[in-house]
């Protein structure tokens, strides 16, 4: 039996609004990309401003609701495009004055136990945002005990990785696995500690694998460069440390002059493709984790294009191996 899913008009609040507008400055017109969509908070903000125009994407069909609500409104300068973020480069606009990505889940896809995304979900195990190629369910069922491992250790940070894929290996023998009984594996091996959760990290790992969300990520961020105008910004505020990690080095690469030999004059080889100007990200303040308790993991980056011509190899191979970890192949 279905659950009943949570209205679209939850009470999500876009995190570090102040600080996202304060960079993009929109009310000197120009258009934005909101390319995680969500629940319209960034957008609607966004469109505040008399002279913006807002393209908007979510790879999650069930916000096409809010967005057409949005179309009606702003008519000529709102469009939604139901897609991936790592599909950016399908947009076409020479206006592009910011690019903004918010990594973290809206409240009303937590809420939505159909989803699974939280581990007080009941029922199938599935995980999936939209455009998916396969669920949790699949992963659970069918991914052998050591690339589960793999997944749990290096999305997840999990401690008790080896013992808890070896547990679900040894229980789907037996039985289909849903919510409550990996929740359940996690526990008995964790020893949960009253009042805490001991799944998190595992409920991450495997929204990070059935998502794509490190390839998105990586894919998303060099399309946005690719396709934003010099002088335009790219704001990105993630929830968790792989993403952060990820934002910074992308950042911080291409946004200082590298000498390919000791031998050359300095600077003189080499550009810089972003201008940086915090290096360190922008917390959200003391009264704005008082309102909305889950903005308080969030860090903000952001840095303003420079030049055009990099080809990120730097980048792509620093985290290829978490690429390769996202296309393990289902080999149960």
């Amino acid at each position: 039996m279905k659950l009943p899913q949570t209205s679209l008009e939850a009470k999500h609040l876009p995190v570090m609004i102040d600080e996202v507008l304060e960079i993009c400055n929109p009310k000197n017109g120009g258009s934005f990309l909101d390319c995680t969509f969500g629940a319209g908070g960034y957008s609607k903000e966004l469109l505040k401003y008399q002279k913006s125009e807002v393209i908007a994407l979510d790879r999650d069909s069930s916000v096409k609701s809010i967005a057409t609500q949005l179309q009606i409104k702003h008519k000529k300068r709102f469009k939604f495009y139901n897609l991936k973020f790592s599909e950016i480069n399908q947009i076409k606009n020479e206006n592009i004055r910011g690019i903004i990505f918010d990594l973290g889940y809206s409240l009303n896809q937590i809420l939505d136990l159909n989803r699974g995304l939280s581990f007080k979900s009941k029922g199938k195990l599935d995980m999936r945002m939209g455009l998916n190629e396969f669920s949790c369910d699949e992963v659970i069922k069918k991914m052998s005990q050591q690339n589960l491992f793999k997944i749990f250790k290096y999305f997840g940070d999990e401690k008790y990785a080896k013992p808890i894929s070896k547990k679900i290996v040894k229980l789907r023998e037996n039985k289909k696995i849903e919510t409550q009984d990996l929740v359940e594996i996690i526990e008995s091996v964790k020893m949960k500690k009253k009042g805490k959760s001991s799944s998190t990290k595992i409920f991450q790992a495997l929204r990070i694998f059935v998502n794509k969300e490190i390839s998105e990520l990586i894919n998303g961020l060099i399309n946005a460069y690719n396709i934003l105008p010099i002088g335009g910004v790219i704001v990105v505020v993630t929830f968790h440390s792989i993403e952060d990690k990820i934002v910074k080095f992308f950042f911080k690469e291409y946004s200082e002059v590298k000498n390919t030999s000791r031998y050359l004059p300095k600077n003189i080889t080499a550009k810089k493709y972003f201008n940086l100007v915090k290096k360190k990200p922008i917390i959200p303040s003391y009264n704005e984790i008082k309102i909305n308790p889950p903005s308080r993991s969030a860090k903000l980056r952001f840095a303003y294009k420079m030049e055009n011509g990099c080809d990120f190899k730097n980048f792509l191979k620093n985290y290829k191996y978490l690429k390769d970890i996202e296309n393990l192949d289902f080999d149960a």
